[in-house]
């Protein structure tokens, strides 16, 4: 079983290491619900009942999906599902975080999770038309009413963060951190630790680049987002990024480890209230994964690592420009 870790203040107690659920329904291709079941049992079975989803995950096929996982055994598990965006023809048209419609979206998330709660409600992207303290007052409510639990943000801003904090606490942050990308050392975690909020990194293996298995963007099959969507692995950005995942690999080996368990092993040594989220859709990677719960990285490995992976070591946007445009949105 894994250890497990407290995100914020307010009792939110996750395994050390939870599972992404986005990639077995959207963005990497065709999916297998029957093995992505698999993996969700097997997860169970190891302790690994932290599952984040979204409705955008489909849309709406993960929570679905999950939901039928869950069916009967629905104290078993902690789950993150988030909202935010506008939808026309299952295609996502904009961000929407209009108090009405996050109330909309919890109910809809409710009745594809088969559940009356849920654990920790992220709002998946800042929407610039809305004010955050209108966002955080809605989730409270939401908590008050015993629809949902904890109250998240994803990729959110140090005003922002600070600004919903006030309204109303703020449990975790979820954003991109790994070894490839640590943008949120300079300021974010900093604001993190002063407000006593957890970190939930998703994409800790790099999309599956630090795993060992790098591929161009053009040898992703059609279907996969990275074909299009990641500039760190195309063109020039890769050559120079695949020297990073060799080091990497090279460093495991040394110490008897993989690729993604000494990634992982490294979030998780960073401070007690990290909780990383690789996702996977198959058991053998999911095993693997969990397995960094118990590595234990010494001091001088820790040290070599940030020497190496340093804060701007990656080459490349980790989005298109438009992309980046939309998660820069910090109002004042």
């Amino acid at each position: 079983m894994l250890p497990t870790r407290r995100l914020g203040n307010q009792g939110l107690e996750v395994p050390a290491i939870g599972l992404g659920c986005m990639g077995m329904s959207y963005a990497y291709g065709p999916s297998d619900d029957t093995e992505s079941v698999r993996v969700l049992e097997r997860a169970l079975e190891m302790g690994c009942n932290f599952f984040d989803t979204a409705e955008v995950y489909g849309p709406f096929e993960n929570e679905r999906l999950l939901g039928r996982v869950l069916k009967g055994r629905r104290d078993k598990a902690i789950i993150a599902t988030k909202f935010g965006f506008r939808f026309e023809n299952g295609a996502v048209t904009g961000a929407d975080s209009r108090p009405e419609h996050i109330r909309e979206v919890v109910d809809a998330s409710l009745s594809r999770l088969g559940t009356d709660y849920i654990d920790l409600l992220y709002q998946h992207r800042v929407d610039p038309n809305v004010p955050i303290e209108d966002v955080a007052g809605t989730v409270g409510e939401l908590v008050k009413a015993g629809k949902v639990r904890y109250f998240g943000l994803s990729e959110a801003g140090e005003r922002t963060i600070r600004r919903a904090h006030a309204v109303h606490p703020v449990s975790a942050l979820q954003s991109e951190y790994s070894l490839w990308h640590r943008d949120l050392e300079a300021s974010i975690l900093p604001c993190l630790r002063e407000l006593g909020v957890g970190l939930v990194p998703f994409a800790p293996l790099g999309r599956g680049f630090l795993t060992g298995t790098a591929r161009r963007a053009e040898d992703f099959p059609e279907g996969d987002s990275r074909r299009t969507s990641d500039p760190r692995l195309q063109g020039e950005n890769f050559d120079a990024n695949v020297k990073l995942a060799k080091t990497l690999a090279g460093y495991a080996t040394q110490i008897g480890a993989t690729p993604a368990q000494l990634a992982l092993a490294w979030l998780l040594s960073r401070s007690d209230d990290i909780v990383p989220i690789p996702g996977t859709r198959r058991v053998g990677r999911l095993e693997e994964n969990l397995g960094a719960a118990s590595l234990h990285i010494e001091p001088a490995m820790t040290r070599t690592l940030d020497a190496h992976f340093g804060a701007g070591a990656t080459t490349g946007s980790r989005y298109k420009a438009t992309a980046m445009m939309a998660l820069l949105a910090d109002p004042a």
